[in-house]
């Protein structure tokens, strides 16, 4: 038929018309094949327990605080500390001068001396006339006045013991210690300065920093939806375990424990204070250091994570995810995924499990069109899937 038809055209035109003779077959041949569907790489969803993560802003606070105060008045004599060292509960910081509470627990304990030495005559002539006023030979006036000297007498003993304890307290409280271990700061008197008993300038002050206190600051609004979520049974609560970061960005290598949250909001800014306690051997962490505390408060027990490439927004802004049918065709499904855990969305509402969710090969599948089900990850995938999902990705 070809033959015939060039036999019939003039010879001028057959340089023509043989291109057109020669590309026939092949335009036809390629108008009658069909194309294969695309790959679409999926995964099957599952539900698995999530802890909810979350940052807060925190502070570090002294996990114990003494501001070291005199308790007697007088001359300082002596320091007995280095600046910035770590001191021991009881250990010597300050001499105090003693001579006057030296000569003030003498003269008590000589008074004590004199009120013992007169209790036992008031004693001993009160037991004298016991027996004699029974047979009269005293009168019972006399009697009732040697026993009320005794019992004075007693008394007046009771009096310079407790006077002698007091003057020896004050002399004790002339060697001021440490009321608690912790590493000292710089000292506000020197010696030869005059101190009064309960001035508000403290002498010195100790810290003690290992442990350490973090505290947490977290938004009323936000505890008040994990309590709700922990109420309706959604979630559960998670371990009390807390990391740090530090102000430069670097990981506290010791995770600590949170201890409570204080049953007041702070009207000024909304939160609510949450402590945690962290080990600080080193003394790495300081008394005012900014930090940023990451802890799970909670454990969605029956949680849907669907990696973030698999999921894509509407124009209205709603979540949506393509799902492949029972006839390997490609379906659409508004979600609702409202935080992530991680690289992937947390979906809490739209997926069952089972459902294989399209996570790869995005770019060249259509609502509705069939589609090749590959498992994510597979090796070997073609080029151009590869291809399209780094486009998507983009």
């Amino acid at each position: 038929m070809q033959a015939a038809f060039l036999t019939a055209l003039p010879r001028r035109s057959w340089l023509w018309a043989i291109p057109l003779v020669l590309l026939s077959p092949a335009c036809s041949s390629e108008g009658g094949s069909t194309s294969a569907p695309p790959e679409a790489g999926f995964i099957t969803v599952k539900t698995e327990p999530v802890p909810l993560e979350i940052e807060l802003a925190g502070r570090t606070r002294a996990y114990e605080v003494s501001e070291v105060r005199p308790q007697v008045s007088g001359v300082i004599e002596a320091r007995a500390f280095t600046e910035g060292a770590l001191v021991r509960a009881g250990q010597t910081l300050y001499q105090i001068d003693a001579s006057l509470y030296r000569a003030a627990a003498a003269e008590a304990r000589a008074n004590l001396a004199n009120a013992e030495a007169s209790r036992s005559a008031a004693t001993a002539r009160a037991d004298r006339f016991r027996p004699l006023a029974r047979i009269e030979a005293v009168s019972k006036q006399d009697y009732t006045d040697a026993e009320a000297s005794a019992k004075q007498a007693a008394a007046a003993v009771a009096q310079s013991r407790a006077q002698l304890d007091t003057a020896e307290i004050n002399l004790r409280f002339t060697r001021v210690p440490a009321p608690i271990s912790g590493r000292i700061g710089r000292s506000l008197v020197t010696t030869g300065a005059l101190v009064t008993a309960g001035q508000s300038e403290p002498l010195a002050t100790i810290q003690r920093l290992d442990p350490i206190f973090v505290d947490i600051q977290q938004s009323s609004a936000e505890l008040l939806a994990l309590r709700r979520s922990l109420a309706s049974g959604g979630a559960v609560p998670s371990s009390t375990a807390v990391r740090l970061k530090l102000e430069d960005g670097s990981d506290y290598p010791l995770p600590g424990r949170l201890q409570f949250a204080e049953a007041v909001v702070d009207q000024s800014t909304g939160t609510v204070t949450l402590r945690a306690t962290f080990p600080n051997p080193s003394g790495l962490l300081l008394p005012g250091m900014f930090v940023r505390a990451g802890l799970s408060q909670a454990t969605v027990r029956d949680a849907i994570l669907v990696p973030q490439q698999g999921v894509s927004r509407d124009p209205r802004g709603n979540a949506t995810v393509m799902l492949i049918g029972p006839d390997d065709k490609a379906v659409p499904k508004t979600i609702r995924a409202d935080r992530t855990v991680g690289d992937k969305w947390l979906v809490t509402e739209g997926l069952k499990p089972g459902d294989r969710v399209i996570v790869e090969g995005l770019g060249r599948i259509r609502a509705d069109a069939p589609v090749r089900p590959v498992a994510a990850g597979t090796p070997g995938r073609d080029a151009t899937s590869a291809g399209s999902d780094a486009a998507t990705q983009r």
